[in-house]
């Protein structure tokens, strides 16, 4: 990953250029949206809005991202093999964000989508561990593929749930790629890093569309595409730290909060009866509301612990060796006593309606 130089001023014109791409293209697409009907229409009892809005935002992410990506591969010096690895992270989002698009308009089930993640959380996994380009791998063949596939099909799928309140994914990951740019750009990952600053522009250019009272969703298609690019750059993180939890730790902090999201809803759905997969008002966003708080509130507390984790990653990176694993292991308890509040808020069965 380490292919090439990139000036702070060549990063912070990538992010602008990416946030300009796809701040202009996302009003397009609401408006291509709006005049096909491809709306979200509140009529169940999980949603937060009272009226119907446009979906297709993923898509102006994902042309963003990928516009910028390509035209700064094709002007780098190495163009070569810088297109060919900047290809390798966007195909596969590219395609998985086609499903979701598909199931944006037809409402696909679960399982299938399920399986479409897991084969590309495979196909990429094998990719990295036999290109060893793992950040951190445990060095048995069998473990990292299969850490591997957990983590992608998981994070896609953290990113998928998070999408449950009015900039809450998009605001998350614009978030935790800046943190993922300072990270790996500290460790000179120059490619990785200016992939992250891209992300970053991108979904700060969306998020002006989509913060509350939200004007436009990403969908399925913007969430997926992004969780399995976000989980992807974050398996490439070779991190500083040399303590093996310590450096396992650092991707887990970085998208601690979209995480913390769906173990909360997913634990409190199967203490319940149901499904993990079936839509309901039990995510974070849905509890800090159920508390008082209100959406706008809830989401910017949303935001600040994504930063407060995103950090902690950052201090662990830079930590002595003597203390990476003790300050790893007192903010992952901070995560579980997170875990326990959160459910032992109402879930939405015990609301009175």
């Amino acid at each position: 990953m380490k292919l090439m130089k990139v000036t702070l001023l060549e990063f912070m014109l990538l992010g602008v250029f990416a946030f300009v791409v796809t701040s202009l293209l996302t009003p397009v697409m609401g408006r291509f949206a709006l005049k096909h009907g491809v709306v979200d229409i509140p009529n169940y009892a999980h949603k937060t809005h009272s009226k119907p809005v446009p979906y297709l935002g993923g898509i102006s992410i994902a042309l963003g991202i990928t516009i910028v990506i390509l035209v700064s591969s094709l002007m780098s010096q190495s163009r070569g093999r810088v297109l060919a690895l900047a290809l390798s992270m966007l195909i596969p989002a590219l395609i998985l964000g086609a499903v979701g698009l598909w199931d944006d308009l037809k409402s696909l089930s679960p399982l299938p989508r399920f399986i479409v993640q897991s084969v590309f959380g495979l196909t990429i996994s094998l990719f990295l561990v036999r290109t060893e380009t793992l950040g951190s791998p445990f060095g048995v063949y069998v473990i990292d593929v299969a850490v591997s596939v957990i983590w992608i099909v998981g994070i896609t799928n953290a990113i998928n749930f998070f999408d449950n309140i009015d900039g809450g994914a998009s605001g998350s990951v614009a978030i935790s790629s800046i943190f993922l740019f300072l990270l790996a750009s500290t460790s000179n990952q120059f490619f990785l890093a200016a992939l992250a600053i891209v992300v970053t522009g991108a979904t700060f250019g969306f998020l002006i569309w989509n913060r509350p009272p939200a004007r436009i969703y990403m969908g399925d298609a913007g969430s997926l595409f992004l969780g399995i690019l976000i989980s992807t750059l974050t398996l490439r993180l070779d991190p500083l730290p040399i303590d093996r939890f310590a450096s396992f730790s650092i991707p887990f902090f970085i998208l601690a909060v979209p995480i913390l999201d769906t173990t909360t809803a997913v634990l409190s759905r199967i203490r319940r009866g149901i499904s993990p997969f079936q839509g309901g008002r039990d995510h974070l966003s849905h509890r800090l509301m159920r508390i008082g708080y209100t959406k706008r509130i809830s989401l910017l507390i949303l935001w600040f612990m994504s930063t407060a984790f995103c950090i902690f990653a950052l201090v662990i990176s830079f930590a002595p060796n003597s203390v990476e694993r003790v300050l790893a292991f007192i903010f992952f308890m901070i995560w579980v006593v997170l875990l326990i509040l959160f459910l032992r808020t109402a879930d939405e069965s015990r609301v009175k309606r």
